[in-house]
């Protein structure tokens, strides 16, 4: 898989691509979040391994606008922050995974290879849970055997909570992909949730949109269903 890595430290960066290329993987470094940005653009990367302390920002900012773009790439934080407040913030931030300095370099790998197979399935041309089925190419959405239209937010909100179905998907990382622009009210997720919540239900859907209060949201299909 193509790596971007982002490591301000350029000894670490260095021994963190020697490894990453021994188990078969390609590199692209950045140092900084500026460039981190730019290689982002140039690159289609399959995750993101990401410092936080960087020289012009915090790698924080990094995770919001990747999530702006990408709902679905896996981000792995690995930096030296280690309290619970920082993993908190990590993961509310729209990271999947946080390790923390020091660490073993064969459980990075194998973190990073989970996240993967986990959040970037080989065929991303459906995605289905229950009896909803959404065909990504052609933004077709089908629920109960009846095509279901939904306005574009809420169309990308459960594409996100699909992607990771059973998983939570935080509420900072769907602020960026529904409202890249800015000027979000304070609980205009929450009212898209609620909204794409009754649509479904109306329509049949045999899966249940879940708050989890302070973080964000998932989808899981209804039990006994």
């Amino acid at each position: 898989m193509r790596v971007l890595l982002v490591e301000d430290n350029k000894e670490l960066s260095a021994a963190l691509q020697a490894s990453l290329m021994t188990f078969g993987h390609k590199v692209t470094s950045a140092f900084t979040l500026a460039e981190a940005r730019l290689k982002a653009e140039q690159i289609k990367a399959d995750a993101v391994v990401l410092d936080l302390g960087l020289p012009d920002g915090d790698g924080y900012e990094f995770v919001r606008y990747v999530r702006a773009q990408r709902s679905d790439l896996p981000i792995l934080i690995l930096t030296a922050r280690s309290s619970i407040e920082e993993r908190i913030i990590g993961m509310k931030s729209g990271a999947d995974d946080y390790v923390t300095k020091p660490f073993a370099m064969d459980e990075l790998m194998a973190r990073l290879e989970v996240l993967v197979r986990r959040l970037r399935p080989e065929d991303e041309s459906e995605l289905q849970l229950g009896n909803v089925t959404l065909h990504v190419q052609d933004n077709e959405l089908i629920v109960a055997g009846q095509e279901l239209t939904l306005p574009q937010r809420e169309f990308e909100l459960l594409k996100m909570l699909l992607r990771k179905k059973d998983r939570v998907v935080s509420k900072d990382a769907i602020e960026a992909r529904l409202f890249s622009e800015g000027n979000v009210g304070s609980n205009a997720i929450d009212v898209y949730a609620h909204r794409l919540r009754k649509r479904l239900a109306e329509a049949g859907a045999d899966i249940e949109l879940h708050t989890i209060r302070g973080v964000g949201f998932c989808a899981k299909e209804k039990a006994g269903a």
